[in-house]
């Protein structure tokens, strides 16, 4: 066989026994370059490798660890919290009605798997929903809402059911984001913030904005911080939105009423949509730390506020107490938004044609669950076991001299400082990585220990950091913190 190049020809278009092979459609070249500049830390090149490592722990060879212990992902039931029973006694009679039948099942489960069966075409979760999400669910999203806001109204029409909380962050952005140049959509996002944003803009192509919490103050937002950002944005984009995280993913921090005062000032003042990503309300643990939602706060300071900012906010199954990421079920509410707006948001989600049914079932649960005074409460032992270990994580780590680890506020993380010999630091730039990824990498092939690296959620400048999940048991929890110390004691004494 001959193969012919000319310099006209390239591995795209060979000539081969005189036929012309055309190469790949798709390549790295031709494919969309916004893709190509998605990251998404969470689930790196360190998540990569520790799937390998168990692979070949499976395969018999010898590590100095028995196992890889993967703290990089607020997976709840992936790190052993047990399901809530009465969520799945329900999702187990709905996927299966004969079920029904069984006197093994509570009747208060029953009674909610045949309404929200009777809510599904056939009577069965398998059949498609509305686009929007199953009309009674969302009368409970909407009462859940009022509830929790103190009798603030909401509208079920106001809400949209979706895959999780992510896939309705990123729905809402491709809203936002538009025009061309310096006209081109800028969108705030704190730093460190959760890659989920970072990566749904890069792929839309909008401008990050980026504006700093103040690690010294618990990773406090300020509005001085923002305005700094926002006038320095403008030189070369559009800010238009600003996103918030709260309580914060990776920084744990919970947000003060009168910062989320301020923070609702300056979008109004400044003319932004604002978009709350609220799926830790449930995850507060810090005495003196209060949820509060931005609605709540919103409609609070009156109608120059409540009438006309535009705002969307967002919740999901996967966090919380329930720890059900695999259902992907979630909801977003939009506030004051544009009618005609509106009408091609709605347009946008049909084109998915539904979230998944099962998870808007969970969802059903997850903002309608038994009441204290119910055979089938289960809340209060998951946040108290949360509780208990947010407080073990931070004053473990404040023993190791390097490390500095604020109060874990809230959510289900902690992201403590780290600081690292001037040896390492030269050694990773020489190798092209992170000083905190070569930490982090060398962290799990010596203890078998998989964390994010901060320069994965974005840091300031000369600063080092590592995000670790709170959920492993309490007893797990000591022996990877234990671990944890033990490695950066010998770390910094290698490269010292």
């Amino acid at each position: 066989m001959f193969i012919k190049l000319s310099k006209q020809s390239s591995l795209a278009n060979l000539a081969v026994n005189g036929v012309t092979c055309r190469g790949k459609v798709l390549t790295l070249d031709s494919m969309n370059p916004n893709v190509r500049r998605v990251e998404y830390a969470v689930r790196g090149p360190i998540v990569q490798r520790a799937v390998q490592i168990e692979k070949e722990l499976r395969e018999g060879v010898k590590k100095p660890f028995t196992e890889v212990i993967k703290a990089n992902i607020g997976d709840a039931h992936a790190m052993g919290q047990k399901p809530i029973t009465f969520f799945r006694q329900v999702l187990a009679l709905c996927s299966y009605p004969d079920l029904l039948e069984d006197n093994k099942f509570p009747e208060d489960a029953k009674k909610r798997a045949r309404r929200i069966l009777d809510a599904c075409g056939g009577h069965s979760i398998g059949a498609y929903s509305a686009s929007q999400g199953i009309e009674c669910i969302r009368q409970d999203v909407a009462r859940y809402i009022e509830k929790r806001d103190g009798g603030i109204p909401s509208n079920p029409d106001n809400i949209y059911l979706s895959t999780g909380a992510s896939d309705a962050i990123v729905t809402m952005l491709k809203l936002l984001v538009c025009g061309e140049g310096r006209d081109r959509t800028g969108v705030m996002i704190s730093i460190p913030q959760y890659p989920l944003y970072s990566a749904a803009l890069a792929d839309l192509g909008a401008v990050q904005i980026n504006y700093y919490l103040d690690e010294d103050k618990c990773w406090g937002l300020d509005v001085t911080e923002l305005r700094r950002a926002l006038n320095a944005a403008k030189q070369h984009c559009k800010p238009r939105v600003l996103c918030i995280i709260n309580p914060g993913n990776p920084t744990g921090q919970v947000q003060s009423r009168e910062c989320i005062e301020d923070v609702i000032r300056f979008a109004k003042e400044e003319n932004l949509f604002l978009m709350a990503d609220e799926v830790y309300q449930d995850n507060v643990y810090a005495k003196g730390c209060k949820f509060h939602s931005f609605k709540k706060v919103l409609f609070e300071m009156g109608p120059e506020y409540s009438s006309s900012l535009e705002m969307a906010s967002f919740h999901s199954t996967s966090k919380c107490y329930m720890g059900e990421c695999g259902f992907r079920g979630g909801y977003m509410e939009v506030l004051n938004m544009d009618p005609e707006v509106k009408a091609q948001l709605t347009k946008l989600v049909s084109v998915r044609l539904c979230p998944p049914v099962s998870g808007q079932a969970m969802l059903d649960l997850v903002v309608n669950p038994p009441l204290p005074d119910e055979p089938s409460y289960e809340r209060t032992a998951v946040l108290a076991a949360l509780a208990e270990k947010s407080h073990l994580t931070e004053e473990m780590f404040n023993t190791v001299p390097g490390i500095t680890c604020n109060p874990v506020q809230g959510a289900m993380y902690t992201f403590p400082r780290i600081t690292l010999p001037q040896k390492a630091i030269a050694k990773a730039q020489e190798e092209g990585q992170a000083p905190d990824m070569l930490y982090c990498m060398k962290l799990l092939e010596e203890e078998g220990i998989c964390l994010v690296p901060g320069s994965g959620f974005g840091q300031k400048e000369g600063t080092f950091h590592f995000r670790m999940t709170i959920l492993p048991p309490t007893e797990k929890l000591k022996v990877v913190l234990q671990k944890i110390r033990d490695f950066h004691l010998r770390f910094t004494q290698e490269f010292s």
